[in-house]
């Protein structure tokens, strides 16, 4: 049933109803194409021109652009329709039923609710704007964020942008960025009694995460930002070892980095680097190579820019918190800062439930959210 045009509630309950898990995370799954058609159809009833556009085989954004009469600021309303997987869920993972005020399902939080809104934004100010107004719900956020950067690539762009991640309806112009760094410890196999002739690489790595542990907890807290705090620094994965008679040919550890503002992947390897330069001095016999896997970029936008100003002025006429905050996870508002959209995060839902064992949304805040994004769009493309 196409729910009733501009109802973002109604819209939250279709699409987390909708299996849309990312592939990339979860073996056998759909991916975005059922939710991508869902929500298309559901643009176009109410008045949009939505085009599915593949970013990969089955893997499509939904693209809606509403032409302003001319004369106003274009802005875009960006968020993610892919979800993670549901493994020790409690609760029914797409049923989007309702207790107290809550829609519970998978993607509730993370973030259909903030789709759903910006949506339901885009409906209400459809024929009232100057300037152009895109809706971009894309996919593979939760994975390479391979949905943003094919609109990017392809030349879409805007003044301004929302991403509507959950924030609780708090303004966020920064979060961290992330590098995910391997480090390949390698050791020398021999019999377990052979202690004269074998290298324990696992033993070698123990070292080398203590060293990181240092970084960790006495020179990362050395530096901060005003609302994201400190960096930080952690183990993600280990492997290794032959048998247990064996002496350990080699280790593999993996680490994940979270950079703030001013940082870079490639100082972060080399923080890396540097702790096993300083491993090899007190064990000469130490080797590893270290490998920057991937990475992205933080985001920071002023707290006086007006994209921000504009959005605490739409706070403050629905009564509600101005102040900005900082974003605790990554989000696409940083390829979109980089490519020269200013992009703050705000919408409906908590973070603290994305990706938990339960995960719901209040129906109140995507209301407020709406309505919020909607005042938002009336004053910044006007």
């Amino acid at each position: 049933m196409t729910p009733p045009k501009g109802d973002a509630v109604a819209l939250v309950r279709e699409l987390v109803r909708i299996d849309s898990r990312n592939p990339s995370l979860a073996d056998g799954a759909p991916g975005e194409q059922r939710v991508a058609n869902a929500l298309a159809q559901v643009l176009r009833s109410w008045g949009l021109p939505a085009d599915i556009v593949d970013v990969m085989p089955g893997r499509p954004n939904v693209i809606a652009v509403i032409h302003g009469s001319g004369g106003g600021r274009s802005l875009m309303f960006n968020g993610h329709i892919d979800v993670v997987g549901v493994e020790g869920m409690t609760h029914a993972p797409f049923d989007a039923f309702e207790r107290d005020g809550r829609i519970y399902g998978r993607g509730a939080s993370d973030m259909k609710g903030g789709v759903a809104a910006m949506c339901a934004a885009a409906a209400k100010v459809n024929g009232r704007l100057k300037g152009d107004l895109i809706i971009a719900a894309v996919a593979d956020e939760e994975w390479r964020s391979a949905g943003t950067s094919a609109l990017l690539a392809n030349g879409l762009r805007a003044d301004a942008a929302i991403v509507t991640e959950p924030t609780r309806l708090r303004i966020m112009p920064a979060h961290k960025g992330f590098a995910w760094i391997e480090v390949r410890v390698s050791g020398k196999a021999a019999h377990g009694s052979r202690w004269d002739i074998g290298v324990d690489a696992i033993r070698h790595a123990g070292l080398l995460l203590a060293e990181l542990d240092r970084v960790d907890s006495e020179d990362l807290p050395r530096r901060s930002h005003a609302l994201l705090g400190r960096p930080s620094l952690h183990a993600s994965e280990v492997a290794g070892g032959l048998g247990i008679s064996t002496y350990p040919d080699r280790c593999v550890v993996k680490l994940e980095r979270r950079t703030i503002p001013g940082e870079t992947p490639d100082e972060a390897r080399r923080e890396v680097e540097t702790a096993c330069e300083r491993v090899r001095v007190r064990r000469p016999e130490f080797r590893a190579e270290v490998e920057l896997l991937f990475a992205q970029p933080s985001s920071d936008v002023a707290v006086d820019a007006p994209v921000v100003r504009t959005l605490a002025d739409a706070l403050r006429s629905h009564r509600l918190p101005t102040d900005p905050a900082g974003m605790s996870a990554w989000t696409d508002a940083a390829l979109l800062n980089a490519a020269g959209i200013q992009a703050i995060c705000f919408g409906p839902g908590d973070m603290g439930l994305a990706h938990a064992a339960e995960e719901y949304i209040e129906s109140r805040e995507v209301e407020q959210a709406a309505n919020v994004l909607e005042s938002f769009a009336l004053a910044w493309c006007n």
